[in-house]
């Protein structure tokens, strides 16, 4: 079964995000795989100032990485407006 189109990268950038998680994985995670891997990450990549589409990969299942979400947004929204570059 084909999968749906917002579940697909956009081609423009599926070369370097499958590029970036191989490389995060084997730097957090070495040579383990599965449920030997101890890091689980989310890579978001998005247009600046384009919010309907938002190209996601990561090397967890789908409800860990809602759950990672959910964290996170929790922890920004409850943070003050800030502006500037880290």
């Amino acid at each position: 079964m084909a999968k749906h189109p917002d579940e697909e990268i956009s081609e423009k950038y599926r070369e370097s995000m499958n590029a970036l998680a191989h490389a995060l994985d084997e730097m957090f995670n070495g040579d383990k795989t599965g449920i030997d891997r101890t890091v689980s990450f989310v890579l978001l990549v998005g247009d600046f100032g384009v919010t309907e589409r938002v190209n996601y990969i990561s090397n967890s299942e789908r409800s860990d990485i809602i759950a990672m979400m959910k964290e996170i947004v929790a922890r920004f929204e409850g943070q003050p407006e800030m502006k500037g570059h880290a």
